[in-house]
């Protein structure tokens, strides 16, 4: 059984930093890729940033520059640090992942996901 469990989000004044972590657990984390996206009041779910498993990653143009994905294959855990926040970046974040190698034009795409987190909020004011 798949679980992805996110924290690290809160509430950060604009221009503040947030890391925002995801451990995977219940497969070969390594063989996976990872992405993380948000969803804000009213609005759909958009993918943010996305890793496979050689560390490639590949990033919304609203976040280019700001946000950086990382990953630690030993602790099966994806990072998200968001640099340079904005009031339009406030949203929940959820991390998901995929069995398997997606392409690239679909790494910011939630349908080529197949498991997801709870959530976690992130208010920027």
């Amino acid at each position: 059984h798949v679980q992805l469990v996110e924290s690290g989000g809160g509430s950060v004044q604009a221009g503040g930093s947030l890391r925002l972590s995801c451990t995977v657990s219940g497969y070969g984390y390594s063989s996976y890729s990872m992405g993380w996206f948000r969803q804000a009041p009213g609005k759909e779910r958009e993918g943010v940033a996305a890793i496979d498993s050689d560390g490639n990653t590949r990033y919304a143009d609203s976040v280019k520059g700001r946000f950086t994905i990382s990953q630690d294959n030993a602790k099966a855990t994806v990072y998200l640090q968001m640099n340079s926040l904005k009031v339009e970046d406030t949203a929940m974040y959820y991390c998901a992942a995929s069995r398997g190698y997606i392409a690239t034009s679909r790494r910011l795409v939630a349908t080529a996901y197949n498991y997801w987190g709870q959530g976690t909020q992130v208010t920027v004011s």
